[in-house]
């Protein structure tokens, strides 16, 4: 069974920085990739970033290239997620995912870490 474990979310200020762990266990198929959602006050979840875990490619949306850099560390099974200059629009709850991207698919998820981005 794979499980997925967010940490590093908090009470941030704009302009600030956060980084974001996930860390897996369990068997994560290397055909996979590790991805980032977000889900607002509004209630929407959001793709925020993905890295294929055979390839290494990234993807981001747009409002967050730039400011936003996805990593993956293979020997401790954990993707990253440095989020700099934060804006208060990036506030929300943030969950970590794994599955085949390719298909549209994400199989596993984590419970979430909260960020919040206010003056």
């Amino acid at each position: 069974q794979v499980r997925l474990v967010e940490s590093g979310g908090g009470l941030v200020q704009p302009g600030d920085s956060l980084r974001l762990s996930c860390v897996g266990s369990g068997r994560i198929p290397t055909t996979y990739a590790m991805g980032w959602f977000r889900r607002g006050p509004r209630g929407d979840r959001e793709f925020v970033s993905s890295i294929s875990l055979s390839s290494g490619e990234t993807k981001y949306i747009c409002s967050v290239e730039g400011r936003f850099t996805i990593s993956r560390n293979s020997a401790s099974n954990t993707v990253y997620l440095q989020m700099n200059n934060l804006h208060t629009g990036d506030t929300a709850v943030y969950y970590c995912a794994t599955g085949h991207e390719q298909r549209g698919r994400w199989d596993y998820w984590g419970q979430g870490t909260q960020v919040t981005v206010t003056t």
